[in-house]
C-alpha cells in the first residue's frame, strides 16, 4: 500500500518538486497551500494525477486528516516576502509548525521540518556545523524568518522529548532551480532574470559575500532519504546544501556569461543583518545519509535559465509583445 504523505506549502518552489518526486515514487500526495508564495502552476503538471490533491488551507488553522509522513516546507523563505508580511510569517513558521506536529501526533506521523540556514544567522563559524548556535539577532528585520525558524526547531525537538514524536529536521542552504518565481528575490532568480531582460544586475553590497547553491533536485533527494531513514535516533539537524562556496560577484558573471546577456553589474547597500559567508558542513548527511549534491553550479544554473527564459517568452507572447 502506497504512503500516504501530507507536503505543507506544496505549491511553492520546493514543495513543488516534493510533491513530484513522491507521486513518482507512488504515494498519495496531498499539499495543502494558501498560495501566498506557492502558484497553481507549479502544480499543474499534475493536478490531475488520480493520486494528488490540492488544498487551499493555511497551516496556521488546523488540518484535519491522515498521513503517514507530513513535510512541513510552508512559510515565506524569501526575504521580499517574508519582510512584506512579518507577522504572518511568524505566526505561520511557529503556529504552522505545532498544528503540524498535533497532525502528525494525532495520525502517528512521521514529521519532515524543513528549517533553514538562516538559524546560523551572520555566523562567526565558516563553515557551518549542526552544533553551531548561530549568531542571530531577534529584532531585526530577519528575525521574523529567523528567529521563527529556530523556534519551530525547538517545537520539533520538545515533541520528540515530551511525546516521543518521530521527526526529521533538515536546515536547507540556498537552493535553486526551476519553478523559482520572477519575483522572489531571491539572488539566483533575480540575476537571471534580470540577466534574460538585459537589465542591471543588482548585487547589494560589494559582492564578495558568499553562498554556496544546491540544485532542487538534489536537495529533494537529499530529504527523501532522510525520511527513508526509519531510525528513531537520525532527528537531525542535518545540513543539506552543496558545499562549494562563490562569491555574489562570481554568481553575477556566471549568469552573464551563460546567458550571454550585455547586462552590467550596478552595486546597492548591503541590507541590514545580510550573512556575509554562508557555506554547510555536510560531513553528517554523507555519513547518515550517504548524501552530497551532485550537480554543479554551471549545469544547474543552464536548466535553470532555460525555465526561465521559457516563462518570460511565455509572457511576452501573451502581451503580445
Amino acid at each position: 500500500m502506497s504512503k500516504r504523505v501530507i507536503v505543507a506549502g506544496g505549491a511553492g518552489f520546493i514543495g513543488r518538486h516534493v510533491c513530484m518526486a513522491l507521486l513518482e515514487r507512488g504515494c498519495s500526495v496531498i499539499s495543502l497551500d494558501n498560495l501566498y508564495t506557492g502558484s497553481m502552476h507549479n502544480v499543474e503538471a499534475f493536478i490531475d494525477h488520480p493520486d494528488f490533491e490540492m488544498h487551499n488551507h493555511d497551516i496556521v488553522t488546523p488540518y484535519h486528516g491522515n498521513a503517514d509522513v507530513i513535510y512541513n516546507l510552508a512559510c515565506p523563505a524569501s526575504p521580499r516576502h517574508y519582510q512584506r508580511k512579518p507577522t504572518t510569517t511568524l505566526r505561520t513558521a511557529v503556529f504552522g509548525t505545532y498544528n503540524m506536529l498535533e497532525l502528525a501526533r494525532r495520525t502517528g506521523a512521521t514529521m519532515l521540518q524543513a528549517s533553514t540556514s538562516e538559524i546560523y544567522g551572520d555566523p562567526l563559524e565558516h563553515p557551518q556545523t549542526e552544533s553551531y548556535h548561530g549568531n542571530v539577532n531577534p529584532i531585526g528585520i530577519r528575525a521574523c524568518y529567523d528567529e521563527g525558524k529556530r523556534c519551530a526547531e525547538t517545537f520539533m525537538f520538545t515533541y520528540a522529548q515530551e511525546f516521543a514524536q518521530a521527526i526529521k529536521v533538515v536546515r536547507i542552504f540556498n537552493t535553486y532551480g526551476p519553478y523559482m518565481q520572477i519575483d522572489d528575490g531571491r539572488v539566483v532568480s533575480n540575476f537571471i532574470v534580470q540577466a534574460l531582460r538585459g537589465d542591471p544586475i543588482t548585487i547589494y553590497g560589494n559582492g564578495m559575500q558568499t553562498r554556496s547553491f544546491c540544485y532542487v533536485d538534489d536537495l529533494v533527494e537529499g530529504m527523501l532519504r532522510f525520511v527513508d531513514t526509519t531510525s528513531a535516533h537520525v532527528t537531525g539537524p542535518i545540513n543539506l546544501g552543496n558545499p562549494t562556496e562563490f562569491t555574489i560577484r562570481e554568481l553575477a558573471e556566471l549568469v552573464i556569461g551563460l546567458t550571454g546577456s550585455r547586462s552590467r553589474i550596478t552595486y546597492e547597500p548591503l541590507p541590514s543583518d545580510d550573512p556575509k559567508v554562508r557555506q554547510p558542513d555536510i560531513a553528517r548527511a554523507r555519513a547518515l545519509l550517504g548524501w552530497e549534491p551532485q550537480v554543479e553550479l554551471e549545469a544547474g544554473l543552464e536548466k535553470t535559465i532555460a525555465y526561465f527564459d521559457m516563462i518570460l517568452s511565455s509572457e511576452q507572447v501573451a502581451q503580445g509583445v
